[in-house]
């Protein structure tokens, strides 16, 4: 059973590597480019707003399953699972928005807010503050058995 749940760990961690590898060939994101290339001060692009947030839902949905791989394969709790891609998927529906604002705005409320939004759009952020908060939990959980023992 260990080996299985390393076997989940391993996968979210390189199906989140292949979501990033893959990025310009498997998403919709015009804006991939003009943030590699914004300090060379290129036009902002043309984009269909329909395949844009398509592809970002499509994104999240792709390391919402990865993330919740690895919260499952480390910790072997669903309900912490289900806790951690409830803070993941209520920090996307924030965050989305206001990057989809950025766009409408064509980042005139300013390159590096609209730049660290589309990061906490587009990456998973969320997971290096979800797995080291479940991490304290266990311990505190285990410290807590230690006591009442």
């Amino acid at each position: 059973m260990k080996m299985f749940n390393w076997f989940l760990v391993l996968t979210g961690i390189c199906g989140l590597i292949g979501v990033r590898v893959l990025e310009d060939q498997i998403f919709y994101d015009p804006f991939l480019g003009y943030f590699h290339e914004a300090i060379k001060n290129i036009e902002f692009p043309e984009f269909d707003w329909g395949r844009l947030v398509a592809g970002h839902l499509f994104r999240f949905i792709l390391n919402l399953i990865f993330s919740c791989l690895i919260i499952q394969g480390l910790f072997k709790n669903r309900q912490w699972t289900l806790q951690g891609a409830v803070l993941i998927t209520i920090v996307f529906a924030i965050t989305f928005p206001v990057y989809l604002y950025c766009i409408h705005d064509r980042f005139e409320i300013g390159y590096l807010f609209s730049f660290y939004m589309r990061r906490f759009v587009i990456q998973p952020l969320i997971i290096l503050l979800v797995v080291p908060m479940f991490y304290y939990r266990k311990q505190m959980m285990g410290k807590e058995a230690e006591k009442a023992n």
